[in-house]
């Protein structure tokens, strides 16, 4: 099992969510967060005055799936998030050891 990680846009999110459902991967978890890239911020202009806003808001996305998954769902990741600018994000693949459903007490894949 693999942990993806992806760091988008926070106009990006519809798009990525319509597409890894449409894919058949409608689970995952969203949060909120603040940061910069290489991009290292953005200069806006407020009443004349010229300041640098160096942390952005972007959405990080967790999905834990099957090994055979992991690149059908970063590729959709990808293509449904992508503008082809600065600051589109990044995605990271991690290895999970092992997954535990609360509910009814499932291990492994079969608690996804």
């Amino acid at each position: 099992m693999q942990k993806i990680t992806a760091i988008i846009r926070i106009e990006k999110l519809d798009d990525v969510r319509v597409a890894l459902k449409k894919g058949g991967y409608p689970g995952l978890s969203i949060a909120r967060i603040e940061g910069h890239g290489r991009q290292k911020g953005l200069k806006q202009q407020f009443r004349g005055r010229e300041y640098t806003v160096e942390l952005l808001p972007k959405l990080q996305l967790e999905i834990v799936v099957k090994d055979a998954d992991v690149k059908a769902i970063v590729n959709t990741i990808i293509e449904a998030a992508r503008t082809g600018e600065a600051g589109d994000g990044k995605i990271f693949v991690s290895p999970v050891s092992e997954v535990y459903r609360i509910r009814t007490g499932e291990v492994g894949e079969q608690a996804i």
